[in-house]
């Protein structure tokens, strides 16, 4: 059985003085804010999956049913011999239905967290010998290339989960612009879509009763104090998402308890009781705004599943020439 993962390290340290430098202007800011991206260590990133397992979040398990019922019209679409770049790699369902559905000849898994991607390709690389895998510590928010002489043939993307929600809609254009180049024309991308629904369905999902979500956001805390040397307590800030309609999105918020000072990389962030750091949204789409966005980074729409319920969608777009 081939276990072997081609590994392809584009990723500074996470002590990178860019990386303080990006954190501090967020925290500096006003109002403060912190890119999701910064969830992701190990921990973090276990934490997600058991997010994607509880009863309130329907857009994991929505998305696979979409998944496995269109499997044979996403294999149609996408044509044989694919290369499948994963951007967010994961050795989760959703991945597997797709290797099963389509054949790739080339997987390529692109994560933030080194560890969890090694450990996800690994698994994957074990239970589908035929495949060549490889993985790529990269951050995709930033930029994005394929290793060399990877992806040159015929590549498919495959971006699940309603990721693109967590940019802004300039952002997520903006991301889609960078990946445009990456692909030839006629090139492949399938892309998960949350859609504008109840506020009540949305709040219930980023608020779970087992408190998952919110030990997901404090997380990000423990991350800042163990791999930042941030001076803080964790126990001072408190989980809050809600639902802003006035901009389609979940917002996700740690909530200042007290009046209270942090330290991080040499520099003192000043809390007031009650403030907030901002550290995640989730933006919401029909299925009409995420085309028309899609198409000012030159991506035309070529295929459209949804559930019955409409609360989920999955595109798969063709670069235009």
């Amino acid at each position: 059985m081939n276990q072997l993962v081609r590994f392809h390290d584009q990723q500074p340290q996470l002590s990178d003085d860019s990386l303080c430098r990006e954190l501090l202007s967020g925290l500096c800011s006003d109002p403060k804010c912190c890119s999701p991206k910064f969830f992701y260590d190990r921990r973090g990133s276990e934490l997600f999956d058991q997010i994607c397992r509880q009863p309130e979040y329907y857009p994991t398990r929505t998305e696979e049913a979409i998944l496995r019922s269109a499997a044979a019209d996403i294999a149609e679409a996408v044509g044989p011999e694919a290369t499948l770049i994963e951007l967010g790699s994961g050795a989760s369902r959703k991945i597997r239905l797709l290797l099963e559905a389509l054949r790739p000849s080339r997987y390529i898994g692109i994560d933030i967290s080194r560890d969890f991607l090694l450990d996800s390709t690994r698994r994957l690389a074990a239970d589908y010998p035929w495949l060549d895998v490889h993985a790529t510590c990269a951050d995709f928010s930033r930029c994005m290339a394929w290793p060399v002489g990877v992806a040159n043939e015929h590549p498919v993307a495959f971006f699940p989960g309603s990721s693109i929600g967590n940019f802004t809609p300039e952002e997520a254009e903006a991301f889609l612009g960078r990946l445009h180049p990456l692909l030839p024309a006629g090139g492949g991308l399938l892309i998960g879509v949350d859609l504008i629904k109840d506020p009540s369905v949305l709040e219930a999902a980023y608020n779970d009763a087992a408190g998952v979500t919110a030990a997901f956001n404090l997380n990000l805390l423990e991350r800042l104090r163990h791999e930042f040397g941030a001076d803080l307590e964790p126990q001072r800030f408190s989980h809050r998402a809600f639902y802003n309609g006035m901009e389609s999105r979940i917002e996700m918020h740690l909530v200042s308890q007290v009046e209270q000072e942090i330290h991080v990389a040499g520099e003192s962030v000043h809390f007031a009781a009650g403030e907030t750091l901002h550290t995640e949204n989730s933006y919401k789409y029909s299925v009409e705004g995420f085309r028309e966005l899609a198409g000012l980074a030159g991506f035309a729409p070529r295929a459209l599943w949804t559930d019955p319920e409409r609360l989920f969608s999955l595109h798969y777009l063709e670069r235009e020439g």
